[in-house]
């Protein structure tokens, strides 16, 4: 992606988007994606401010219902958020030989990801490490639905920086961890480094799993391409893959995922492909059922593109 290749991305805001076209239409723009930006028509705005890390602004939306914006990117809507949230929890918790018990987040402020963890009985431990405070609050006022997950009392909010939170985790503390991060631009850019995968291996326990927002391989094949090759040098003896969905309001349709797994001394690396579990149930009352994961299409997820394929094979492990 030229603009990625030949300069640094730079956080934008809500109002650049608003101030695109006229008659109340927002376009999401970033130099992440250049020459392109989707738009929806905006009811109304229903918060805007700025936190000490970034903009956050929450619209209604015709189409996709409330749509949270963090610096002038949509991160979630409330009609299509189901697919990237049930993807990204439960591709890598029911891939694990053994059902998770303490399961760590970072980012995922909008509560979508708990929701999902809390899905899984097994689990006793759920801890988040959300760097940006505003970010629950807004959730939890705008998004009820999705921030069901913080009422469940496994989980420990820590308003932290996440890969500080990660490098002082004692080796082998967590099962699986998933990363839900905005682009590598702004407070998340450190996520997409080396040093924080690093610390991630080392916070996992032999066999356990990641499940890091791996970006457009229409858009961002590049960018994959390195993290993948990082990948590769980090989890050695374990396994890297990469799996997909698709959402309508994120980049070109759909966003990836990069899932890699420790090494395990008892047996071959994890095979994240094949679900060990099957889909999980509501464990509170009031959640929605599943909408988008299934079994079939876990396994499914994992056949990428004949282009993405011939780009990434060379650092896959599958």
């Amino acid at each position: 992606m030229a603009a990625t290749e030949n300069a640094k991305p730079t956080p934008g805001t809500a109002a650049e988007g608003m101030g695109v076209a006229k008659g109340g239409w927002f376009t999401e723009l970033s130099t992440m994606w250049p020459g392109q930006g989707l738009s929806l028509k905006v009811d109304e705005v229903l918060f805007q401010d700025r936190s000490k890390f970034q903009d956050v602004c929450v619209v209604k939306s015709g189409a996709f219902g409330t749509v949270l914006l963090l610096d002038g990117v949509i991160q979630c809507t409330e009609r299509d958020e189901f697919s990237y949230q049930e993807m990204i929890t439960h591709l890598p918790l029911c891939a694990l030989e053994n059902e998770a018990t303490a399961v760590l987040v970072v980012g995922g402020g909008d509560g979508g990801v708990l929701r999902e963890v809390s899905r899984h009985r097994g689990v006793e431990q759920i801890h988040i490490a959300e760097i940006d405070a505003m970010v629950p609050e807004v959730a939890k006022k705008f998004f009820p639905e999705m921030a069901l997950g913080f009422q469940d009392p496994r989980v420990r909010v820590e308003i932290t920086d996440g890969i500080k939170w990660v490098e002082a985790a004692a080796e082998g503390t967590y099962d699986a961890i998933i990363v839900d991060s905005s682009d590598p631009v702004g407070p998340a850019e450190v996520l997409f480094q080396k040093p924080f995968f690093q610390a991630m291996h080392r916070a996992l326990k032999p066999g356990g799993v990641i499940c890091t927002q791996g970006e457009s391989l229409w858009l961002h094949l590049p960018i994959i391409k390195e993290l993948a090759a990082m990948c590769h040098e980090v989890f050695v003896g374990g396994s890297v893959s990469y799996a997909y969905t698709t959402i309508p309001t994120y980049p070109s349709g759909q966003i990836g995922f990069m899932i890699c797994s420790k090494a395990n001394a008892e047996g071959p690396p994890l095979d994240p492909r094949t679900p060990r579990r099957p889909a999980p149930e509501a464990a509170i009352s009031g959640y929605p059922p599943l909408r988008y994961y299934s079994s079939e299409l876990h396994s499914a997820s994992f056949v990428l593109p004949a282009f993405a394929r011939k780009e990434l094979g060379s650092s896959l492990t599958l």
